[in-house]
């Protein structure tokens, strides 16, 4: 893995609804929570371990609107060795491990959304 792909912080703001994460090569993540809640890597929420991959299903990209529900919202967040990070969810879902990939490909700025559709 890169540096690029290490995050240099992380925060959650409950008030916005928003997970930001800085990287190591200084891009700057803003995922609402309801985009990180729908794309949990759980075995669960990806309907089984043969649904599993190292990237977020493509999926996810279509959403443009997230319902303030206690699954969207964050009660917290906790990590995982030096390689990931879980949230808690409010409806108490806190299953996925979110690896520093997985979260980078989750990125939905337009920037990164280019490099995906490449």
């Amino acid at each position: 893995m890169s540096d690029s792909e290490n995050p240099i912080s992380i925060s959650a703001n409950r008030e916005t609804h928003v997970l930001t994460i800085t990287w190591g090569d200084q891009h700057v993540s803003r995922y609402p929570f309801g985009l990180v809640r729908l794309g949990c890597p759980c075995a669960s929420c990806r309907g089984g371990h043969e649904n599993m991959r190292a990237d977020p299903d493509p999926i996810v990209f279509t959403y443009t609107e997230f319902p303030d529900l206690p699954e969207t919202r964050m009660r917290g967040l906790e990590g995982v060795g030096s390689y990931a990070v879980m949230f808690e969810w409010e409806d108490g879902h806190h299953t996925g491990i979110y690896n520093w990939h997985f979260l980078r490909a989750l990125c939905p700025c337009e920037e990164c959304r280019a490099k995906r559709e490449k």
